[in-house]
């Protein structure tokens, strides 16, 4: 007696499809995860070394002119990335483009990348004299609170709980509100800070 010989089919079976199609799904969400998190180190790396600049481009201007980078200052003094005189004084371009006279020897302290659009460095002016501003990875502006009173010490911002933090020894302070922009009510743990 002969028996048939059952052949089986070559191909894949349909649950043998969707194993593999979810587990290659899983495999991209999980890259995908990975990736991201390592662009916003990046960015946040980024982020930190443009605030510690700024912060050392302020403290080289003082050790070389006695003041800081900001006229007619008395008190505590705010400024931000987008303050073209702070920014004109840090970068040697104030005396030509007439927009302050503390840096009279118009000496670059401050070196930092160009950006695009207004994301990530400095954005110049179309004529490349001036600066239009100084953003951080995400768009938003650094800010700085500068010692205009001279006693070393300053309160930069409050903190998430709302509690101003008194920094003793320093001459400035910059930070940088991360990734979602906000101060404060926003994720304490996205802000970029020098201290």
């Amino acid at each position: 007696m002969k028996i048939p010989a059952t052949r089986r089919q070559s191909g894949f079976t349909l649950i043998e499809l969707l194993v593999v199609i979810s587990i290659i799904a899983v495999l991209a969400a999980a890259g995908f995860a990975a990736g991201n998190a390592a662009i916003q180190k990046a960015r946040r790396t980024t982020a930190l070394s443009t605030a510690t600049a700024i912060e050392s481009a302020v403290n080289n201007f003082f050790t070389e002119y006695g003041t800081m980078p900001k006229a007619d200052m008395t008190a505590d003094t705010p400024v931000d990335s987008e303050d073209k005189s702070f920014l004109n004084e840090l970068l040697g371009l104030a005396s030509t483009s007439g927009t302050g006279t503390l840096n009279t020897r118009a000496i670059k302290f401050l070196s930092v990348k160009e950006g695009k659009g207004n994301k990530n460095g400095l954005i110049y002016n179309t004529a490349g004299t001036t600066v239009s501003g100084l953003y951080d990875p995400w768009g938003g502006k650094f800010y700085a609170m500068l010692d205009g009173d001279y006693d070393e010490k300053i309160k930069p911002e409050p903190s998430a709980g709302g509690t101003v933090v008194t920094l003793n020894g320093r001459r400035v302070a910059v930070w940088s509100n991360g990734a979602d922009g906000v101060k404060l009510g926003g994720k304490a743990a996205d802000d970029v800070r020098t201290w």
